[in-house]
């Protein structure tokens, strides 16, 4: 905290002159031999660099002043074109991106000039790098760098925001491509819609793995967040009901574990977080052709798993000797969670459901089945929903129990009894509290 300016005016002189050395051998290879020890020189500065920038903006402001950072992305640059023995270059390397966050860190006319030298070459050139800790490293500059006006130019920039999402991919554990997709991306529709259109159905599934992880985390959406998710339910609706109908791959033995199929289950699982959330579910009650897209497909797959055996057959007629892997494992639960909750408190919906035979094809998906754990207390839920101050709908499934096609002791299980009053069968719950 107390090093005059002249300190680091010698180091980066140094880093200069190494600087050199390493432009040389990537012109002339023959050059590579002599390398050693600019390498170690230049790692030495960086850790010196790195080191005094840790909580310190006055060291910070003095480097920075000084055009080090320049400097500094060209020579990281310079790394990838190297052809040399990879542990001294990469020790160079990662402590060169350590520097480069350190200096940027909670310092905001750093992380003004890291951007103008690092934006896109360094993020392009680092974030597919086959090291981890590179990887890591870059992705924490890009964390520290992001602010609203800069995310404009990522959306020009896709493919560095697609790197993101593959880093986070290959390492989960990570926490700097995590942090960028949740508090960056995920504050941007217009990044999200574009990229969105480009990834990889295996990139979609991470994306929206991290979506669900934001809208069931521990904090609730803030009141900044909400209109911007009420941006993404747009797009992951539309997207749902476009290709909802891709999951019916499934049911050949060729597509078991289908990526695009994959990409559309996790649509729903999305879907089923978002109409959880009462900020959000209003939009998606009103959304066109959702409603009529979920009980359609939930027709569908019923009518699917019990023609064949197939993936949406009940877990029973499925495994064999050893057990199997279903992507689809509680795809119907879901489906029918779906309809409860756009069926909540909203009379429109309710009626809808009714008038496309979906009241009996809920009951009919009541039966036990392992691959959809907790079906009956959804199907429960939904009948709920359906019938909350519906007379219409409570009419119809009475009907039905005294015509046999709904089944007494099942419905008993869930917690309802048909009363005959004079000419009105009623359908009454014998429950105090509905279920959560």
């Amino acid at each position: 905290e107390t090093a005059p300016r002249t300190i680091f005016q010698r180091v980066l002189d140094i880093l200069k002159k190494s600087s050199h050395a390493v432009e040389l051998a990537c012109r002339d290879p023959s050059q590579v031999e002599h390398l050693a020890s600019s390498l170690q020189l230049i790692t030495e500065c960086f850790r010196c660099l790195r080191n005094a920038c840790v909580e310190c903006a006055a060291n910070q402001n003095a480097i920075r002043n000084l055009d080090t950072i320049g400097v500094a992305v060209d020579l990281v640059l310079l790394f990838r074109e190297l052809r040399v023995e990879p542990d001294s270059l990469l020790t160079a390397f990662r402590c060169g991106l350590q520097f480069l966050g350190n200096v940027a860190s909670r310092n905001e006319d750093s992380q003004a000039i890291v951007w103008v030298h690092a934006f896109p070459e360094l993020f392009m050139s680092c974030l597919n790098h086959p090291d981890k800790k590179i990887v890591a490293y870059c992705s924490m500059i890009l964390f520290t760098s992001l602010n609203p006006e800069r995310m404009k130019e990522l959306e020009e920039n896709l493919n560095i925001a697609i790197n993101v999402i593959e880093a986070h991919q290959k390492q989960p554990e990570s926490e700097w491509p995590f942090l960028i997709i949740t508090d960056h991306f995920l504050k941007s529709p217009e990044l999200v819609q574009a990229m969105y259109a480009k990834l990889s159905n295996q990139e979609r599934v991470t994306l929206l793995d991290l979506m669900i992880a934001k809208l069931v985390g521990d904090e609730p959406l803030t009141k900044d967040d909400v209109p911007v998710f009420l941006r993404h339910t747009e797009l992951i609706a539309s997207s749902f009901v476009d290709q909802c109908r891709t999951v019916l791959k499934l049911t050949s033995e060729q597509h078991t574990e289908d990526e695009e199929a994959l990409a559309t289950i996790r649509l729903l699982d999305v879907l089923c977080e978002m109409t959880a959330n009462t900020e959000l579910l209003g939009y998606l009650q009103g959304f066109p052709g959702l409603l009529e897209c979920v009980v359609d497909l939930l027709r569908l797959i019923h009518v699917a798993g019990k023609d064949t055996t197939n993936i949406f057959s009940t877990s029973g007629c499925i495994k064999a000797e050893g057990d199997i892997s279903n992507m689809a494992e509680g795809f119907k639960s879901h489906l029918i969670r779906l309809i409860g909750n756009l069926c909540y408190k909203n009379k429109d919906n309710q009626d809808k459901v009714n008038e496309l035979d979906g009241i009996p094809l809920i009951l009919d998906s009541c039966n036990i089945d392992d691959s959809n754990p907790f079906l009956t207390q959804w199907v429960v839920y939904a009948v709920r929903n359906l019938t909350e101050d519906n007379s219409q709908n409570q009419d119809l499934i009475a009907k039905m129990e005294e015509q046999g096609l709904a089944d007494t002791s099942l419905l008993k299980k869930m917690g309802f009894e048909v009363e005959k009053r004079g000419e009105k069968l009623i359908l009454k719950s014998t429950r105090d509290n509905p279920p959560p």
